[in-house]
């Protein structure tokens, strides 16, 4: 369409020269063509108006209807006030380049520390962020043999470093989650079925991972034998870890639940009380089964839940990827999983709500 009316245009135009400027289309055409200047000059605009695309339209077809020599007349629809103005301005640029200093723009003034130093400065803030200004100074100094004060150090930081609100520092679930296998995380939650019936169901995750240990699931109320049960079916087959890390639920106070614990020999690592992010890694993983599973189909009994949620941990496990795994999954893939663009089908996942590239 862009191109068709480029087309009409330049047809136009084409007809407006093989026709030629003189006579009476000249002077209709000028007569016109300073009419639109003086409605574009009454404009309410204490300043230069703006030309809209019609008025670049109509004023440069008109002008192909005009002698040259006319059209440096009917071309001026400035005030005088504007032309002092810009005189002005010429003046001043005139001078400032006669007299300043040839071959450089840079603001009269000390000259400040470098780029190369601003970055030092503010990556060794991010890297220790419990430096204060006076030891990053020296350590500046000391590495680079410079001679910066304190104060530049301040300055610096204040217009280019900017802090983190939410870093107070690793919480210990973090601090422990850092070893492969030493702790998992368990939690509870509860959905329904398509006959509104309620199933709760267990999820315990491997913290450094990411991996979903297993599900384990219940149509009813849970006590303490069901919860050891529960736990139990969750992670047999499965080496026990030093650690697992449980909130305040009255559910995980029962005596059978610790007892159950200190017969696995397993240690348990309570969260806040009433502050869910201190259990960051499980919650958010109930809240992705949750929007990406549950709310997304119905189940009828335990049975078709366990299966779903089965297939969901296959597919978070080994093809579903985390951003704390930069971009990995849980679960090392084996060999070479780069796929080829022109050899490639699309795979589906959990009964077809995902689908993921894989090799022809």
């Amino acid at each position: 369409m862009k191109d068709i009316v480029y087309l009409l245009f330049n047809l136009i135009s084409a007809l407006a020269k093989l026709i030629r400027p003189g006579g009476g289309r000249s002077i209709i055409a000028e007569n016109i063509l300073l009419r639109r200047q003086l409605i574009i000059h009454s404009r309410s605009r204490r300043r230069a108006p703006n030309l809209t695309p019609l008025d670049r339209i109509l004023l440069g077809f008109l002008s192909l209807f005009m002698a040259p020599r006319r059209i440096a007349r009917a071309a001026i629809i400035i005030k005088p006030s504007t032309l002092l103005a810009f005189h002005d301005a010429m003046r001043k640029r005139k001078y400032r380049l006669l007299y300043s200093p040839r071959g450089s723009r840079r603001k009269p003034g000390p000259k400040g520390p470098t780029k190369e130093v601003i970055k030092a400065i503010v990556e060794m803030k991010q890297r220790n962020p419990r430096f204060g200004c006076p030891r990053i100074a020296q350590q500046i100094n000391l590495a680079f043999d410079l001679n910066l004060d304190k104060d530049v150090v301040r300055r610096i930081l204040a217009t280019h470093f900017k802090p983190d609100p939410s870093d107070h520092g690793p919480s210990w679930l973090a601090i422990l989650g850092q070893a492969k296998d030493s702790l998992w995380s368990v939690d509870l939650f509860r959905c329904e079925s398509i006959l509104l019936k309620t199933h709760w169901v267990m999820v315990v995750m491997d913290q450094y991972t990411r991996r979903i240990i297993g599900f384990a699931i219940h149509g009813g109320i849970v006590d303490g034998p069901t919860l050891c049960r529960m736990f139990n079916e969750a992670t047999s087959g499965k080496s026990w870890p030093p650690r697992v890390s449980s909130d305040n639920d009255p559910l995980f106070h029962y005596h059978r639940w610790k007892a159950n614990l200190r017969v696995l020999g397993i240690e348990e690592i309570k969260s806040v009380p009433h502050v869910p992010m201190s259990h960051p890694f499980v919650e958010r993983l109930i809240g992705s089964i949750r929007r990406e599973l549950l709310d997304q189909t119905f189940f009828w009994t335990a049975t078709d839940l366990e299966n779903k949620l089965r297939d969901y941990q296959r597919y978070y496990n080994e093809n579903r990827t985390h951003t704390g795994r930069d971009g990995d999954t849980p679960v090392e893939s084996r060999g070479d999983h780069v796929i080829a663009l022109d050899s490639y089908r699309w795979g589906r996942h959990c009964r077809g709500l995902f689908q993921l590239p894989v090799a022809a």
